[in-house]
């Protein structure tokens, strides 16, 4: 063979080669993988009678035309995995089969329109991803301390299949409650029960990490801080379990621990308040030093304190409340900006005598103190609770109604999962028919201080049978996380077309794939890690680039 033709045959491999791979950008922050636009895979149409159509490219200019604000409200649902509430199914269920119960959850509560899930991934001293701190839990693999049956990381692939949907993902921690009951034989080696007995309290049939401590508080801020570097989670979220609730003629056994670290003149009331905002304090800076735009978010008891205890409190007769037996103080959280927002679980009907819906939603927009407020509602109750009115279908539906005319409440959040899935279909169509017909953006949150932000460039548009690929002239800034795009071939049915979210989570991405828009015009919202549409672009395609 000649010099010349092993030159050319070296350059037709190597032009081959290049052809064949792809260049990946580098990472804007912990992000391992960007996920697809849709998780659904391309359909295998090898053996399908398609087509053939070359891919069109064509250089865009942005139009001046502006698309209507899009909505904002918040839309979530509790996706509770202790004691397999809502997720997995079984703890035994294969893990493909417990993939697909996971997305037919995402799916449905997409189809109703939702914009974001709260994940349990740590119920008691236990977790659903790999941890230095904590065993896989029980509720998972069926055997705490067991890995499950897969290279996969289970975190992280509910985190990508809600982001390719659109949907904020919430990870949802327990901090104190170490155990779920008293089969302590049946915890790993590696639960914190056997690793630090110290830590532990008993009260009725639980343990619990004794809040007092300074280890503890810093143990559990070392949890949070694992979860949030370490995965693209869009927010922290607690739920209402501080100090247990008050159980007759037993107390909570920290006497010991409060005669050790009390303050001068501090009743134990006060010190037990002081631990859990600590421990707020704590893991609020620590989300921020780490990733300023995660949300720090906690969904307390509906009520902070009855009048009767207090004048500033709600005019309520709730047997227990935040402040007196919980001794969680959302006041202080708020008053301090110590979280981003605040979900009151107020999980009772509208004209509930002892704690009525509507009063406790006038009381919590009325002492907001600037923080978003969303309302927990309980639809588990429907036609399963003593109180008649959740027996009428449009209850629901009531309650999100009045809290939309309280302009300092911003949403709603549902407990839990499988109360509007598996059961009340008829609830679920009535609110999505009524209130929930279109698709909503979560409320966005302000840096703490200002950034300049890249505005994407689109260089081109690829568009074939299976999809439509965006180029862009350069990397995105890794503050975009979300291109949202919709086509039409209409200008004023751009914005009522079906959204298709693509996630980038800071990876600068330098294209975005979606399903084929064989669309005259096409729109693209930009939107940052903090939920703000950085700009809108629409763009007119024309017919060459297109199949």
């Amino acid at each position: 063979m000649s010099s010349f033709t092993k030159y050319l045959f070296l350059f037709l491999i190597s032009g081959l080669l290049l052809g064949a791979c792809k260049t990946q950008e580098p990472s804007g922050n912990s992000s391992k993988t960007t996920p697809p636009a849709t998780s659904k895979p391309a359909p295998n149409t090898s053996n399908l009678p398609v087509k053939t159509i070359p891919l069109a490219s064509v250089s865009l200019k942005p139009l001046s035309y502006q698309l209507p604000e899009m909505p904002r409200e918040f839309r979530a649902v509790w996706i509770a995995t202790v004691a397999n509430i809502d997720w997995p199914v079984s703890p035994t269920d294969p893990y493909e089969k417990q993939k697909r119960d996971f997305i037919a959850l995402l799916d449905h509560y997409k189809g109703l329109n939702f914009n974001a899930v709260i994940v349990q991934v740590r119920t008691a001293g236990d977790a659903f991803y790999p941890s230095n701190f904590a065993p896989w839990s029980k509720y998972l693999t069926g055997k705490e301390g067991k890995a499950p049956d897969t290279n996969e990381n289970p975190l992280t692939w509910m985190i990508q299949e809600s982001h390719a949907r659109g949907l904020e993902f919430h990870a949802w921690l327990n901090p104190y409650r170490a155990t779920f009951d008293m089969k302590t034989e049946l915890l790993s080696p590696n639960h914190d029960f056997n690793q630090h007995r110290d830590w532990m309290l008993k009260y009725g049939t639980k343990y619990y990490y004794n809040p007092g401590l300074p280890q503890v508080k810093a143990h559990l801020t070392a949890v949070i801080k694992e979860i949030v570097d370490n995965y693209d989670i869009d927010a922290v979220h607690f739920d209402d379990y501080f100090y247990p609730y008050r159980i007759a003629k037993e107390t909570f056994p920290d006497k010991k621990t409060y005669d050790l670290y009390k303050k001068p003149g501090q009743t134990q009331d006060d010190w037990r308040r002081q631990n859990v905002n600590d421990l707020i304090q704590s893991v609020h800076a620590t989300i921020k030093a780490s990733k300023p735009w995660v949300q720090f978010g906690i969904s307390p008891f509906g009520v902070w304190r009855n009048q009767a205890m207090d004048p500033k409190g709600s005019p309520t007769r709730a047997g227990q409340t935040n402040y007196d037996d919980l001794f969680a103080d959302p006041m202080t959280w708020m008053k301090n900006g110590w979280i981003d927002y605040l979900i009151p679980q107020v999980y009772w009907s509208m004209e509930h005598p002892l704690a009525s819906y509507r009063k406790l939603n006038d009381w919590w927009s009325n002492n907001s103190h600037g923080t978003n407020i969303y309302v927990g509602n309980g639809p588990y109750k429907i036609r399963e609770d003593s109180d008649a009115a959740w027996k009428i279908p449009s209850e629901l539906n009531t309650q999100i109604n009045y809290t939309r005319t309280l302009p300092s409440i911003q949403g709603n959040a549902f407990f839990s999962a499988k109360s509007l899935f598996t059961k009340n279909q008829d609830v679920a169509s009535l609110l999505k028919k009524e209130l929930y017909n279109k698709p909503t953006l979560p409320p966005a949150f302000e840096p703490k201080s200002p950034s300049i932000i890249d505005i994407p460039v689109v260089f081109s548009v690829e568009t074939t049978t299976a999809l439509t690929k965006i180029s862009l002239e350069k990397p995105l800034d890794p503050a975009i996380r979300y291109g949202m795009v919709q086509g039409a071939n209409e200008l004023n049915l751009l914005h009522d077309a079906v959204i298709h979210p693509v996630w980038v989570g800071g990876s600068r991405a330098r294209s975005l794939e979606v399903t084929s828009l064989n669309t005259e015009y096409l729109a693209i919202r930009w939107i940052d890690h903090f939920g703000r549409i950085v700009q809108t672009q629409v763009y007119q395609i024309p017919k060459s680039a297109r199949p």
